[in-house]
C-alpha cells in the first residue's frame, strides 16, 4: 500500500469548475477553456508514493505543483478525484477527522519558514506537539532532540530574527520531526535559501532521510534540485503529469519534447551514477583456478586481465596476462603471489563526476563493489565518455583513444572453481582490445 496516493485528481477554481473537468477530461489544453472564466491549476495528476521514498514534484511557475501538495493533505479541497493518506482516502473526511490526519500522519513545511517571531526556537520547534495537546516538558524535550538533528543544538533560546535563513528553515524542517509523522510535505523549502545554503540543506535532508526513512513529498521548481534529491521524480507541464520516473530515467529517457527540453541542459555526470553506468560483471577468476586456468580464460575472453573473486563474489583482485603468461612458462601453479590487490573500488551510489579522478589513476577498469565488498559491476574509462553524452551524439575517435588509451585491460567474466586443467572459461564478454603493436 502506498504512504502516498493521488488519483485523477483536478483543482479548478471558478464557479463553472465541474464543466471544466468534464472538458479537460477528454485531453483539452487549460487555455482552451478560457471562456468558462475558471482557472484549472491541477488537471488528472496520479501518481503513488512509496514509504520512505522521496517523491520530487517539479515544474515551472503556474504548473500547478504547489496547488497539488496543498490537496494532498487537505487544506485544499479537491474538484475531482481523490488523495489516500496510508490507505484513507481524506476527501471523504470530516473536518474533524482530516485535523487528526494532519497532526498525526503528515506535517508540512513551507517555503517562508512560518515561524513565530515571539517564540523562541525550541517553542517553535515544539509547536506541533504543543497544539496535540503533548505535555509541555515532553514537547520541549522532543522539540530540543529534532533541532540537534538539523545541527541547531544550543540555539534552543534564541528568537527567529537572531538566525540566519538557512538556519531558520532549520527550524521549520525541526518542527516537521518533532511531530514524528510519518509522512513530510516539502512546497519550495529550500527555494529562498542562498545557493550554497540551499545546497547545504539538501545535504542534511539526504542525511536525515538516510537515518529515518520518511516519506517525504518535495516541491520544486530546480531540476538540478529534483534530480538531486529525489528517488523519483513527477515532472509537471501546465497542470499535467509530462512524466513520472527516476533521475536517471527522466534523463536518459524523456517522455516527450517538452521532458526532453527540460533536461538538456542538466550535468549528466552529477546524475548518472557507478551504477547506471557499469557494465555487468559476468566472468570471474576464482583465486583456485591457478594461472592456467586464468591465461586460457584471458585469451577465450581477449582481455588482458581478470578479476578474481570468492564464491561469494567478494572481489580480492585482478590478474595480468603478461604476468600469468610468465607464470605459466614457469611451472607456477597457484595465483596467489599474481594477484595485484590495489583494484580502485567505487561503491554503486557514487556520482559519475567523482569517478574521473579514480578512473585516470587506474590501469584496470573501476570495480564497482556493494557494502560486503562484493563485485557488482566494472567501468571502463571509455564507458565514462558514453557517460558524457547522449546516446544519439557520435563520439569523435580521438576522445575516445584519450580516454581509452591508458587502459590496459578489462574485466573478465568467467567463474572457474577447481584445478587448473578443469578449469573452462564460458563467458564472452569483451569491453576493451590490446593494441596491436
Amino acid at each position: 500500500m502506498p504512504a502516498v496516493r493521488a488519483q485523477n485528481l483536478y483543482k479548478v477554481f471558478g464557479k463553472r469548475a465541474n464543466k471544466a473537468v468534464e472538458l479537460l477530461s477528454d485531453g483539452r489544453h487549460r487555455d482552451t477553456i478560457s471562456d468558462l472564466d475558471v482557472t484549472a491549476a491541477v488537471i488528472d495528476v496520479s501518481f503513488d508514493v512509496k514509504a520512505g521514498e522521496i517523491f520530487v514534484v517539479m515544474g515551472l511557475s503556474g504548473s500547478g505543483k504547489s496547488t497539488l501538495i496543498r490537496m494532498l493533505n487537505g487544506l485544499l479541497d479537491q474538484t475531482s478525484g481523490h488523495v489516500e493518506i496510508d490507505g484513507v482516502d481524506i476527501t471523504t473526511l470530516a473536518p474533524r477527522e482530516l485535523r487528526a490526519v494532519r497532526s498525526e500522519k503528515v506535517s508540512m513545511v513551507f517555503q517562508h519558514f512560518a515561524l513565530f517571531p515571539h517564540r523562541t526556537v525550541v517553542e517553535n520547534a515544539s509547536y506541533s506537539l504543543e497544539i496535540r495537546d503533548v505535555p509541555k516538558a515532553e514537547a520541549l524535550e522532543r522539540g530540543t532532540e529534532a533541532l540537534a538533528l538539523v545541527g541547531l543544538e544550543g540555539w534552543e533560546n534564541h528568537y527567529p530574527d537572531q538566525l540566519s535563513g538557512g538556519m531558520q528553515q532549520r527550524v521549520g524542517l525541526a518542527r516537521a520531526l518533532a511531530a514524528d509523522t510519518d509522512i513530510i510535505l516539502m512546497d519550495e523549502a529550500f527555494s529562498a535559501l542562498d545557493p550554497l545554503i540551499r545546497r547545504d540543506m539538501q545535504t542534511q535532508l539526504l542525511e536525515l532521510q538516510n537515518t529515518l526513512g520518511k516519506t517525504i513529498v518535495f516541491i520544486t521548481h530546480d531540476l538540478n534540485e529534483a534530480m538531486r534529491l529525489g528517488d523519483r521524480i513527477c515532472v509537471l507541464r501546465d497542470g499535467r503529469v509530462a512524466q513520472i520516473g527516476t533521475a536517471e530515467e527522466i534523463l536518459n529517457d524523456p517522455a516527450n519534447d517538452y521532458v526532453a527540453n527540460f533536461v538538456e541542459d542538466v550535468d549528466r555526470t552529477r546524475v548518472l551514477t557507478a551504477a547506471s553506468v557499469m557494465e555487468p560483471p559476468i566472468p570471474v577468476v576464482a583465486p583456485k583456478s591457478g594461472p592456467r586456468a586464468a591465461l586460457r580464460t584471458m585469451r577465450e575472453n581477449q582481455t588482458a586481465a581478470a578479476y578474481v573473486v570468492q564464491r561469494d563474489r567478494k572481489l580480492v583482485g585482478v590478474v595480468l596476462q603478461g604476468a600469468i603468461g610468465e607464470a605459466v612458462r614457469k611451472g607456477v601453479t597457484s595465483l596467489d603471489s599474481l594477484v595485484h590487490t590495489d583494484v580502485e573500488r567505487v561503491h554503486p551510489d557514487t556520482a559519475v563526476a567523482d569517478l574521473f579522478h579514480q578512473a585516470a589513476e587506474s590501469p584496470y577498469p573501476l570495480a564497482v563493489v556493494d557494502e560486503n565488498e562484493r563485485l557488482v559491476g566494472v567501468i571502463p574509462r571509455v564507458t565514462l565518455l558514453a557517460a558524457l553524452t547522449p546516446e544519439d551524439v557520435e563520439t569523435t575517435p580521438d576522445a575516445a583513444t584519450l580516454v581509452a588509451a591508458p587502459m590496459e585491460a578489462t574485466e573478465v567474466a568467467v567463474e572457474t572453481d577447481g584445478a587448473e586443467d578443469g578449469a573452462k572459461a564460458d563467458a564472452t564478454h569483451t569491453t576493451t582490445e590490446e593494441d596491436d603493436k
